[in-house]
């Protein structure tokens, strides 16, 4: 229930953002006949999301045994690698959703308004693309009340998102997207060991060691705080050298990635 929380809750926020973002500079700048076309956008873009969400299952649903193995894993190391250049992106894009006014700004003295729609739907698509892939992800692992979470994730999300633009209140979105930043790209690193054990059990993968070590026996993972992590970030009470190895490199690149990224931001 947490992850689904928490990827819902980042995901509609940052969808909302871009939406009320566009639509208050429409607004300001005079052009309140193109919110229209940026609704049906944004509308547009859920919907080709749901259909995207729909198709996963649905093929999901039609592998067993080593093909569904495969297709888990594979799926799992696309995600991980989707949240990572997404996460990396947000970072070193100083004032992202400054930039994206300029581009509305763009759109609308150049007369292609046409373009603006298309960064209206590009923005959410890729939103709904996230979504899906980590709500996949964390149905594959098996997290509980995978509904309840996604539920108050949309409801917080909705009501972050009206104080912002409606209540008038300063939020400290940059403290928010960082502390999300750590926890997804956590999440990914999940995502990544787990495709590379589902490989593993297809035979895809070497196996090396089975199991480097085995603490179910403190920390099982079907338990209350064991499910929880292994949802939030794929724990694993015994796992294989190679989940090991790919977690724990995976982890020190990309923090490695994030500090370098963040200190040239600071240096400029």
């Amino acid at each position: 229930m947490i992850g689904s929380f928490i990827i819902i809750l980042r995901e509609v926020l940052e969808a909302a953002l871009i939406v009320g973002i566009i639509v208050t500079y429409l607004v300001r700048s005079g052009n309140r006949q193109y919110i229209r076309g940026v609704v049906a956008s944004a509308s547009s873009a859920i919907i080709v999301s749901i259909i995207g969400a729909v198709l996963f299952v649905s093929l999901a649903g039609g592998f067993t045994g080593r093909t569904e193995a495969v297709y888990e894993g594979i799926i799992m190391i696309i995600g991980a690698a989707l949240v990572s250049t997404m996460v990396i992106w947000m970072i070193s894009e100083q004032n992202h959703m400054e930039k994206l006014e300029a581009q509305v700004s763009a759109s609308l003295s150049s007369g292609r308004i046409y373009t603006l729609y298309a960064i209206v739907f590009v923005s959410i698509l890729r939103e709904g693309i996230e979504v899906v892939l980590f709500m996949q992800s964390l149905w594959l692992r098996g997290e509980s009340n995978l509904w309840i979470g996604s539920l108050m994730g949309f409801a917080v999300a909705l009501g972050l998102s009206w104080l912002l633009f409606f209540g008038g209140k300063r939020l400290s979105l940059g403290s928010f997207f960082r502390i999300t930043n750590v926890l997804l790209l956590l999440f990914a690193g999940g995502m990544l060991a787990y495709g590379i054990h589902e490989l593993q059990e297809a035979g895809a993968f070497p196996i090396f060691i089975e199991h480097i070590w085995d603490i179910n026996h403190a920390l099982n993972e079907d338990s209350a705080i064991g499910g929880l992590l292994k949802g939030l970030f794929g724990y694993n009470g015994n796992p294989s050298l190679l989940e090991v190895v790919a977690y724990s490199a995976f982890v020190i690149t990309l923090g490695g990635v994030w500090r370098k990224t963040t200190l040239k931001k600071v240096s400029v």
